[in-house]
């Protein structure tokens, strides 16, 4: 059943005008490649200045800096878990990453956010694994809220087969 608070858009990131874009992060927050590469091109210097000034993010948390340029006003940087094939609590990890990011822009006031496809890049994580707890531990989040101060979620998917995978979950 489709949920009127999360969507799923095959979407540039760092064009998106929103509260708050995730940035799928490495644990030195100094930029790399991928979605957390076109964050920082895109963003500027301001956010690898607060990125040096925080210094580092563990697997699974969350940390929140400017968005420099881009539209969105913040960028909540998460660190997702390498794919290890399954056996070293990567999903509670992947659960965290998404979890997190919530609670974060729950305290800063952020009501909208956007996610990109947290570790199924580089770091190998199984899509169709990935996008069900992605799906299933925002539907928790929001559906928790006593308070609902999250009224919109996106999951920003780069490649078609993401998209299909999102899709297909939010319309089940």
């Amino acid at each position: 059943m489709p949920h009127e608070k999360i969507d799923v858009i095959q979407e540039d990131i760092t064009k998106l005008e929103v509260d708050a874009i995730v940035n799928a992060a490495n644990k030195k927050l100094l930029g790399g490649g991928g979605v957390d590469g076109a964050i920082h091109r895109a963003g500027g210097k301001e956010i690898l200045e607060e990125c040096k000034e925080i210094g580092g993010c563990e697997t699974g948390e969350a940390v929140i800096t400017t968005a420099g340029k881009m539209p969105a006003r913040r960028v909540i940087h998460t660190v997702g878990p390498v794919w290890n094939g399954g056996d070293n609590n990567e999903d509670r990890l992947l659960e965290n990453c998404y979890r997190n990011s919530l609670q974060l822009a729950k305290e800063y006031g952020l009501t909208t956010v956007a996610f990109p496809n947290i570790s199924t890049g580089v770091y190998s994580f199984p899509k169709e694994r990935a996008a069900r707890i992605a799906v299933e531990t925002v539907e928790q989040f929001i559906n928790e809220a006593e308070e609902p101060s999250i009224t919109k979620v996106i999951f920003i998917c780069f490649d078609q087969e993401n998209f299909d995978l999102y899709s297909g979950l939010l319309n089940e």
